[in-house]
């Protein structure tokens, strides 16, 4: 088995959603609770097919974000593996509306920072270990940056 670090593409202004998933209609079920929760959403999904064809099945409103997606699912290669690259709205307002599609195993990440992937290769495939999402922490919070988190998520429109 060899263990390999693939770094993802974000999207300009935009993030992405990884995750796995187990069937071929992925794409379509994907595709229908993104526009059902967020209509207005720019999007891309690619799914890695792991049985038959095997090809990367591709769906989405946006050609960008729809190469993007392609991109970095053909970059971490496993199978059974989602991405759905975005703009004009944020992972938060998707990710439980994902897990509730039937198909969908899990979501590793939801970002709009650096992530690599952790890849498994074996004679068979590869497998998504888990991500790296972002930096380490640099310290803890003080009362000046509890300040700015709380004014930061009210300038969002994420609190009130």
């Amino acid at each position: 088995m060899d263990l390999k670090v693939i770094r993802l593409e974000i999207p300009s202004e935009g993030n992405l959603i990884l995750g796995h998933s187990h069937f071929i209609k992925t794409v379509e079920d994907l595709y229908e609770a993104i526009v059902n929760t967020v209509p207005g959403m720019k999007f891309g999904i690619a799914f890695n097919e792991a049985s038959g064809a095997c090809l990367i099945r591709v769906d989405g409103n946006d050609e960008d974000l729809k190469a993007n997606a392609t991109r970095n699912a053909e970059a971490v290669g496993a199978g059974h593996m989602f991405v759905i690259a975005v703009r004009e709205g944020y992972p938060i307002n998707l990710t439980a509306r994902i897990n509730q599609v039937p198909e969908v195993c899990r979501i590793f990440c939801a970002t709009a920072n650096p992530v690599e992937v952790i890849v498994a290769e074996t004679e068979q495939g590869r497998a998504v270990l888990g991500v790296v999402d972002g930096s380490s922490p640099k310290g803890v919070e003080t009362a000046t940056d509890a300040q700015w988190r709380h004014d930061f998520l009210r300038t969002i429109g994420y609190k009130r």
